[in-house]
């Protein structure tokens, strides 16, 4: 009997040190976008973590472990996002960003899964709710977001602005009026200039027909 109660404490014990110590969680992407095991994880400009362990599954997608460390574990809660970046230490290499759209919310449990995001669409997110609150940093997070594009290769700064056009259809059909009017006067003359910049990277290697999709994408954009 004595000896199932000391096993019973040291289980317990145990446990409680889990629960206070580093937080693991899983994150499924689609892409990975070339994320290794031992790349960061970084929220705002701290790095808190690491990527310890990347699996492709039978559906197609990749579930990447992630460790974060005990002091920021309660940034990573059910208002957290997770998006690839380029790490900004090191642009050879990829991140796991972690931003949280709203304030408050329930901690994430260790071990948990969640989906992760793309870049623009956990951005266009938090956007929303700042907007609601009167308030918003969306240009700090721009100005990140084209300085990214230039250091890119052309093919992979296409596929990110395709993205990005993409959420940000998705997020204007489902926003009130009120958004929607802050992405047309405050987003969509941004993403246009950024599309003129790839444009003339196009063009200095006689490819600029390859933008036509974007363009048209853009056009759509302006009609909604």
């Amino acid at each position: 009997m004595f000896k199932k109660i000391v096993v019973l404490m040291i289980v317990t014990l145990v446990g409680l040190g889990c629960e206070g110590g580093d937080l693991n969680l899983t994150v499924t992407f689609d892409d990975i976008q070339g994320l290794k095991s031992n790349d960061g994880v970084i929220f705002e400009t701290n790095p808190i973590g690491r990527v310890d362990e990347i699996t492709y599954t039978q559906d197609g997608n990749y579930r990447v472990r992630l460790m974060i460390e005990k002091a920021f574990r309660n940034a990573a809660t059910e208002h957290a996002r997770f998006f690839i970046v380029p790490d900004p230490q090191n642009m050879e290499r990829k991140a796991v960003k972690m931003i949280q759209v709203r304030d408050g919310g329930q901690p994430l449990q260790n071990n948990a899964v969640v989906e992760g995001s793309s870049k623009s669409s956990a951005i266009f997110e938090r956007l929303e709710k700042d907007i609601e609150k009167g308030i918003g940093d969306f240009e700090k997070q721009f100005d990140k977001f084209a300085d990214e594009l230039k250091k890119i290769p052309e093919s992979e700064a296409y596929k990110e602005l395709e993205k990005t056009l993409a959420d940000l259809y998705d997020e204007m059909k489902r926003s009130g009026k009120e958004v929607r009017e802050k992405i047309q006067r405050e987003i969509l003359p941004r993403l246009e200039q950024e599309l003129e910049n790839l444009k003339k990277r196009f063009q200095e290697k006689g490819k600029e027909n390859e933008l036509k999709p974007l363009e048209i994408n853009m056009e759509e954009l302006r009609k909604i």
